[in-house]
């Protein structure tokens, strides 16, 4: 049975859990949080105490990898990285993005094989940050930037589905509210996921555990989609 810890910081959302054999045992989550850092250590300590297994004992690190916020997302990958080279763990890396849609999924009552799963991520402003699944939770289009405007959800749905027909479209993930605001698509509905967190990690990570998907610990980077807004404060006047 593997051993996984799970760490979800790409959001406002600061999540850690402990999963065995792609079963969560232990979740600490904080669905806002100014400061990632002050809090995921404590968390991970938290989940630790929580389902008796010590870091020591885990298999492997499990890290939600992006597209998402830069700061968070470094803090979150400083903080597996250290994990796995003091205690000799390879590092497995979760589509941010695929952890949502596969939630949304799971959380439907009424799933059809004409459903699509459209996972977002409020990028600020007007622009979202999204990703194309079928039923199947196929890829139909991967991580991009997408500025809501016109009909440019609906074109871009069309624009990567080919000929293929579809009933619903489940959007999740923390852009819906922007999304809904907009009505972008008479076939959209919100999912109740709406928030990531460590606990949509555990199939995906297992999954990869398994076919040892394992990332280089020394070049891995999350998948920051854009550069950080770093601005230069003006010169005092003398």
């Amino acid at each position: 049975m593997a051993k996984i810890l799970l760490i979800e910081t790409s959001s406002e959302v600061c999540s850690a859990a402990i999963a065995v054999d792609g079963q969560v045992l232990a979740l600490s989550e904080l669905t806002e949080t100014p400061s990632h850092a002050a809090v995921l250590t404590l968390q991970i300590q938290a989940c630790v105490e929580q389902s008796g297994i010590t870091l020591a004992e885990l298999d492997a690190v499990a890290i939600s990898k992006g597209p998402g916020s830069y700061t968070a997302l470094r803090v979150g990958a400083s903080v597996a990285k250290g994990i796995c080279y003091a205690l000799d763990k390879p590092l497995l890396a979760v589509d941010t993005l695929k952890a949502l849609a596969m939630a949304a999924k799971n959380a439907e009552k009424d799933v059809t094989p004409a459903d699509l799963y459209v996972p977002m991520l409020d990028a600020r402003r007007q622009e979202l940050w999204l990703a194309l699944y079928d039923e199947q939770l196929q890829e139909l289009s991967p991580a991009q930037p997408l500025i809501l405007e016109n009909n440019s959800f609906e074109n871009y749905v069309r624009d990567n589905i080919g000929n293929r027909t579809f009933a619903r479209i489940v959007l999740s993930g923390n852009g819906v509210v922007k999304a809904g605001n907009a009505r972008i698509s008479e076939q959209a509905v919100i999912s109740s996921v709406k928030k990531c967190s460590a606990a949509y990690l555990t199939v995906l990570a297992e999954q990869a555990f398994q076919v040892a998907d394992f990332q280089d610990i020394a070049y891995f980077e999350p998948f920051y989609m854009k550069p950080p807004n770093i601005t230069t404060p003006a010169r005092a006047p003398f």
